[in-house]
């Protein structure tokens, strides 16, 4: 709790999803990466996207998993205390498989299962990014994907919902009873791993809609389990689009992916939870049913840089709420000048109109400059309220 205020960063976060306004802006920052974090903390920060998947399949050949562990925790924690975050993030990627073989410092291989199913993950300190691909890649198109769903409603059907994948936030709900901890479940779309999925939209819809449907059945299992757990903000959606719109038209949309959101939302509200749906990239070509239809109540990812201006969206969509905003682009490539507008800019929207927690809407990258972070964490903790 801030001394400006009497309110906790929980009930900031409630009131931005009940549009009410508040002096003091809520923040949430999507991402870290490694490198921006152990600047702030002083310390390699156990965070960030293909870099953990790395040093997780590194920690389980080398014998240390539960040091990642306790390290991704509170590293994950720690950074979004030190950043002043309401809504809290407390786990990062993962990539919970142990190699047979290191092929070289960056670059591991799994044998498990059939030859068809080994997998490599090549991963690339520069960027933190790491591919994870079939080391024998199928060619057989139409019945790999038709695999894939079989795999998937198999497990759909047995699934049954534990503690162990919530661990981490159920560690950070009572170590921070004051904040608000996100956590996942409501995920639904067409991964990005293939062209097929494409393809198959077009000339085998079916198969999306047996994907989607399983994805609403372990929604529908998942999400009741983490609201009995104490969890009322459910992250779930997708990336399908680019700066120059969706992957796929809207009709498609409309026919093959609209309904699993649709259920979701209703999975969420019947448990009293709150549905958010991410992706990158403009969405105004799908906008009306995305955010009017689908009844997710938040959007975050919110990508400015793709036209997906913070004041329209409030304007167009007033039971929506909206997180993000701040361009990793533009802290990463911008002037301290250009970062504190455009901080002061999603501040003053957030103040006008309430239902917007502020912050950068995707990962801080690693090669943003050490004084463009400080801007960033500056202007907000000066303007915020």
């Amino acid at each position: 709790m801030n001394s400006k205020t009497t309110l906790t960063s929980k009930e900031l976060v409630e009131k931005a999803f009940r549009k009410e306004k508040t002096g003091r802006i809520p923040i949430n920052h999507r991402g870290f990466s490694s490198k921006a974090a152990s600047y702030i903390l002083g310390h390699e920060a156990f965070v960030g996207g293909g870099i953990q998947r790395w040093r997780e399949a590194k920690s389980l050949l080398e014998g240390w998993h539960d040091e990642f562990l306790e390290r991704s925790f509170k590293d994950a924690t720690e950074i979004s205390i030190a950043t002043g975050q309401d809504l809290m993030r407390c786990a990062y990627w993962r990539f919970n498989k142990k190699p047979t073989r290191c092929l070289d410092d960056y670059t591991f291989l799994f044998e498990e299962g059939p030859k068809e199913t080994w997998q490599i993950l090549r991963f690339d300190p520069e960027s933190e990014q790491c591919l994870v691909e079939l080391s024998y890649p199928r060619t057989d198109g139409e019945e790999n994907l038709r695999d894939r769903i079989r795999e998937m409603e198999k497990t759909a059907a047995t699934y049954r919902p534990t503690e162990e994948p919530i661990r981490p936030e159920l560690r950070a709900q009572s170590l921070y009873p004051d904040n608000a901890i996100e956590t996942g479940g409501g995920a639904v779309g067409i991964p990005h791993d293939s062209s097929l999925w494409l393809e198959a939209m077009l000339l085998h819809p079916e198969i999306v809609e047996a994907y989607i449907r399983s994805q609403v059945e372990m929604a529908r299992k998942m999400i009741p389990f983490r609201v009995q757990n104490g969890f009322r903000f459910i992250l779930g959606g997708g990336d399908f689009a680019s700066n120059s719109g969706p992957m796929y038209s809207p009709e498609l949309f409309r026919q093959l992916i609209l309904p699993g959101i649709k259920e979701i939302a209703a999975i969420c509200h019947a448990h009293d939870a709150y549905a958010l749906f991410a992706s990158d990239g403009n969405l105004w070509p799908v906008a009306d049913a995305l955010f009017g239809e689908s009844g997710i109540d938040g959007y975050y990812e919110v990508d400015g840089r793709a036209g997906m201006d913070l004041t329209r969206l409030r304007r167009s969509y007033p039971n929506l709420t909206l997180i993000g905003n701040i361009s990793s682009q533009t802290v990463a490539q911008g002037t301290p000048g250009e970062i504190e507008a455009e901080v002061l800019s999603c501040l003053e929207t957030a103040r006008t109109y309430g239902g917007v927690i502020v912050g950068v809407s995707n990962y801080i990258q690693p090669e943003t400059p050490p004084r463009n972070i400080d801007a960033l964490l500056k202007t907000i903790e000066n303007n915020r309220g």
